[in-house]
């Protein structure tokens, strides 16, 4: 089985920006969602992806924490491109720009649309008490908070959260 070992992190500054490796835009969208997951009758989430000429559908559980069971396939972008316009329940955009630091890859995703003020910072590890670098613009971690999951802000997203959510989820970290 494979697993998935990804930390998150809010950004505490705009220095990444000047070690940016690449940027592409991705489009996802969940063919078993959200609404599923928070009804508790799905244990996985399923997402197409469309990031530049290459596409991918994705199978992850839907369970809180930084380890997951993951399964990533490649698919034809045709495909991808059909699935997000017909059986997706919307489809999240991003910029996604890759930031390494000290050989450890950041994938820093910056929120677009009805998301757009959100950026975070993933890091994807080989165990779950792998040590990592810490950069000065690495701010607070919101790896278990459901909130700042791909899958819920579509949903929710961040322009609708009140300043009563953002200091509640604040105060979660």
């Amino acid at each position: 089985m494979a697993i998935e070992i990804e930390r998150k992190f809010l950004l505490a500054g705009d220095d990444w920006r000047e070690a940016v490796e690449r940027s592409e835009p991705i489009a996802q969208g969940y063919l078993i969602g959200a609404q599923a997951l928070r009804d508790s009758s799905a244990r996985a989430s399923v997402r197409a992806r469309l990031a530049g000429e290459q596409a991918w559908l994705n199978i992850k559980a839907a369970k809180l924490g930084i380890e997951r069971a993951e399964f990533e396939y490649a698919i034809p972008v045709a495909d991808a491109r059909t699935l997000l316009a017909t059986l997706c329940d919307g489809v999240l955009e991003k910029i996604r720009h890759h930031v390494r630091v000290d050989g450890v890859l950041f994938e820093i995703d910056e929120f677009l649309g009805d998301n757009s003020g959100l950026v975070v910072a993933e890091v994807e590890l080989p165990t779950v008490d792998a040590s990592f670098p810490r950069p000065a613009w690495l701010g607070r971690e919101v790896s278990n908070l459901v909130r700042y999951y791909n899958v819920n802000l579509i949903a929710h997203p961040y322009r609708q959260w009140s300043p009563a959510e953002r200091a509640a989820e604040d105060a979660a970290c």
